[in-house]
């Protein structure tokens, strides 16, 4: 079991895959209905908006911006950049563009994408023929 500090509040929990704990992680859901709530009657308000009717803090906002969470209408805006050509983006870290490509690098770099599967030399092929070998012994 991998115990750690809350990059937030600095209670130790058990690490399960996020840098903060259960009860920040509550408390993170909870704004965000806060938000979502106010964005549902109010659309298109501007952060400021939003921070000034619910008492979420503008960082926390942006933070659901860049998790996919929440997207901004606006095409050209000051607050998202794609973290890898800094392109304007609506949310998430990466632009359309940027996604595709780095998809088109994943898949090169582990070869091309092939499932092995459908591979039909190799050791894919050695082990079934190994497999049927020991299967004909066992039947004698």
């Amino acid at each position: 079991m991998d115990i750690r500090n809350c990059s937030r509040c600095g209670k130790i929990y058990a690490y399960d895959g996020f840098n903060i704990c259960m009860k920040c992680r509550e408390e993170d859901e909870k704004d965000f209905q806060k938000v979502k709530e106010y964005l549902d009657e109010n659309p298109g308000a501007t952060i400021n908006e939003v921070t000034e009717e619910t008492g979420v803090d503008s960082k926390k906002i942006i933070e659901f911006l860049r998790q996919g969470r929440l997207e901004i209408e606006d095409e050209a805006n000051l607050i998202l950049s794609c973290e890898r050509c800094g392109a304007s983006i609506k949310t998430g870290r990466f632009c359309e563009n940027c996604i595709l490509e780095m998809e088109r690098e994943f898949k090169q770099s582990i070869g091309g994408g092939k499932d092995p599967k459908n591979l039909t030399n190799g050791r894919v092929k050695e082990k079934i023929r190994i497999t049927e070998k020991y299967k004909d012994n066992w039947k004698k």
